[in-house]
């Protein structure tokens, strides 16, 4: 019998990513964090597509996407994420890359460049992502499709424990106030705009853990 594909959208640092691994591993399922992906565009770039002002010139970035090669590897059972051979895990997580991937993922020809690449892993069944537009762009068929949100302030306590978890310093006011742009970005993008398809099943998990959140989610869905 054909496995699940699931689709989970939502805000950022509702827990999508790492609660989709924890749901992969417990289906069996193959986990894709398109979010990841997005962020190893944006680490390529700010290395190699800069301009004289030390902006993304996105143009030199288009004509770069042909030189980018990123792949997810297994890990101890973790999925890491290497550009072009180099394990890039730590470095997609940077402030740096968090500040400017919201306008990379924007772009037309950076998702287009992305989006064969998630479908086509997505044929077979068996699969779990999460990002921003999987339910309404990425796998509009997918069996199942969740929906996370989270009040602002949680949101930046849990994005703010990830950084000093990583060994990255962080200041909650500028973590906070990045969370809120991104969201406006990411809601307000002409392509692909962060949105709740209509058939998803929404979860606010401002109160609840993140084992309760994942307790939750597997009730919705049935035994394989």
């Amino acid at each position: 019998m054909k496995k699940p594909v699931i689709a989970i959208d939502g805000y950022s640092s509702t827990g999508k990513s790492s609660i989709s691994k924890v749901i992969a591993d417990q289906l069996g399922l193959i986990h894709m964090d398109t979010g990841a992906l997005y962020r190893g565009v944006t680490w390529y770039a700010l290395q190699h597509c800069l301009d004289e002002n030390g902006n993304i010139h996105l143009k030199a970035l288009f004509a770069s996407l042909d030189q980018i090669e990123l792949e997810f590897k297994n890990n101890d059972g973790t999925l890491v994420l290497f550009l072009n051979q180099t394990d890039i895990s730590k470095e997609i997580r940077s402030n740096e890359v968090s500040d400017h991937v919201s306008v990379v993922a924007k772009q037309k020809e950076v998702r287009d460049f992305l989006l064969q690449s998630q479908r086509s892993l997505a044929e077979k069944g068996g699969v779990i992502m999460d990002g921003r537009d999987i339910g309404t762009v990425v796998l509009p068929k997918a069996d199942y499709k969740f929906f996370l949100t989270a009040s602002i302030d949680e949101r930046t306590n849990r994005r703010f424990l990830e950084l000093k978890g990583l060994g990255i310093e962080a200041d909650k006011d500028q973590v906070k106030q990045n969370l809120i742009e991104r969201d406006k970005i990411d809601s307000e993008r002409e392509i692909a705009p962060l949105k709740q398809a209509d058939d998803a099943i929404v979860i606010d998990n401002s109160t609840l853990s993140k084992e309760e959140t994942i307790q939750l989610m597997l009730s919705y869905i049935q035994k394989i």
